[in-house]
């Protein structure tokens, strides 16, 4: 089995062993025009009414199939720290991952899961694209869904 398909199996593990979720906040951000530049640094904030719960934290990117590229490098900013990730967008063959559905391609990925925030209150989380190029041509919107689990 190869990489892609371990990462592949994996986020679909975490996704269905973890707890069930109720969404807790759901917002997308459209990227005008459909490239992003890197100095544009969606936003997105979000109120935690119960510190004791444990949440899952999904980013989404929704693309064309003008994407140029098999994967893709994100900088998520949050209250807390910075993270980088990276995850793929396209199988080794250049099919696409993801659901489509009216013209475009919507990729979740795992940020955390079971995730405790500290105290309640109002967070921020900023994602920028961690790409060389500086304007990425083909992103239609991103995203951010919060969900809280249930036991």
């Amino acid at each position: 089995m190869g990489r892609l398909s371990w990462v592949i199996v994996t986020l679909a593990v975490c996704l269905l062993v973890s707890c069930r979720r109720s969404i807790v906040h759901s917002e997308f951000i459209p990227i005008s025009s459909g490239e992003w530049s890197v100095d544009s640094v969606p936003q997105f904030d979000f109120t935690i009414t119960d510190k004791e719960a444990a949440y899952d934290i999904l980013l989404y990117v929704r693309h064309t199939e003008r994407y140029p590229y098999q994967n893709m490098w994100l900088f998520v900013n949050n209250n807390q720290h910075r993270d980088t990730i990276e995850f793929y967008l396209a199988d080794d063959r250049g099919q696409w991952l993801g659901d489509k559905h009216h013209g475009f391609i919507e990729m979740p990925v795992l940020y955390e899961s079971n995730w405790h925030f500290p105290d309640t209150g109002t967070y921020t989380i900023g994602v920028q694209h961690g790409m060389r190029d500086s304007l990425l041509r083909g992103i239609t919107d991103v995203g951010i869904e919060i969900r809280k689990c249930e036991k």
